[in-house]
């Protein structure tokens, strides 16, 4: 009788990715849905050590990260890269570094051109004040309409980068920090539509947002207020937040792919609002670098599909 041969079982590839994330941003992204999810796809998520060098770890065959210039330099990620062309950190350090600088961050939307038709995209009108100066405050009043949006000119990841405020005069102007950026308000319905991109992958949601202001009440309001305390008092219908339109797909694609490839980014969101004088008329008031992708339905199967894009070669630069 023939001796019977075991058939031998076909090896799956799989991949292994690093990622280094601050722990506080961990579950923004991971949770151990998308690690199930990714592990049934091949994929492998390794949390990196940031205390040592990264050609102690691995082998990784790419890189995830949202860290800030301190943790590169310690993480030695620049070396890495130069080192492993092939194994791609998405994204690389110097281009990230741009949107850590409201000033620079929405460069790659001034050029984009949409072939929507009846629609713009745009910013904001903005200016950036480095120092305290009483001179550049007179040139603001006359160059923005108040309430004006005041943040922060540097993103580090600290608390202090996120204390926006609304400013109604220029009283409140005087008592602001610089570096600051300075942004005209844009009365939008009280709703934000946030875009967003993962490599080729693009998907738009909607959410609550600061409501609008009327000239009227904007005489009566002094000095600065934070972005907290605007929300706190807001009280706004959800159902108005769900019944608020959605930009076009087209739009909405046509974006996300002309600011990936004007920043060279893979990773991030933009915040976009809708002029409420003009319904047609869009303006990208943030760019954010790595969002917190969990907050996405499905948000599994959109970050697997970019990182499976990744590691066939499919998407990235």
């Amino acid at each position: 009788m023939p001796e019977l041969v075991a058939e031998e079982q076909p090896q799956i590839l799989r991949y292994q990715i690093g990622y280094a994330i601050p722990p506080k941003k961990l579950k923004d992204f991971l949770g151990t849905t998308l690690l199930d999810y990714t592990k049934q796809r091949g994929i492998d998520l390794i949390q990196i050590d940031l205390t040592k060098p990264l050609a102690q770890q691995g082998p990784f065959h790419c890189i995830l990260h949202k860290l800030y210039s301190q943790d590169w330099a310690q993480l030695k990620l620049d070396q890495y890269t130069s080192e492993n062309p092939h194994k791609p950190v998405f994204d690389p350090p110097h281009l990230v570094h741009r949107l850590h600088n409201r000033s620079s961050m929405l460069d790659a939307i001034t050029h984009f051109k949409t072939t929507c038709k009846n629609a713009t995209v745009s910013v904001p009108k903005q200016v950036v004040i480095d120092v305290n100066d009483v001179n550049a405050i007179d040139q603001i009043s006359s160059t923005l309409r108040f309430p004006i949006i005041a943040k922060p000119l540097i993103v580090d990841g600290t608390m202090h980068s996120h204390e926006l405020c609304l400013v109604f005069d220029r009283e409140g102007l005087k008592t602001l920090n610089a570096p600051v950026v300075l942004q005209e308000f844009v009365n939008h319905g009280g709703v934000v539509f946030k875009v967003y991109v993962a490599g080729d992958h693009v998907t738009c949601v909607k959410r609550r947002s600061l409501p609008d202001i009327t000239e009227e009440k904007a005489k009566t309001l002094k000095g600065t207020v934070p972005f907290s305390l605007i929300s706190n008092v807001s009280v706004q219908d959800e159902n108005d937040i769900e019944k608020a339109e959605t930009p076009p797909k087209g739009l909405i694609t046509e974006m996300g792919k002309a600011l990936r490839e004007g920043t060279g980014l893979n990773l991030f969101n933009v915040d976009v609002i809708r002029d409420g004088e003009d319904c047609g008329r869009y303006y990208v008031v943030d760019v954010n670098y790595f969002p917190g992708y969990s907050k996405l339905p499905s948000y599994e199967s959109f970050v697997t599909g970019f990182l499976l894009d990744c590691l066939q070669n499919k998407t990235t630069k």
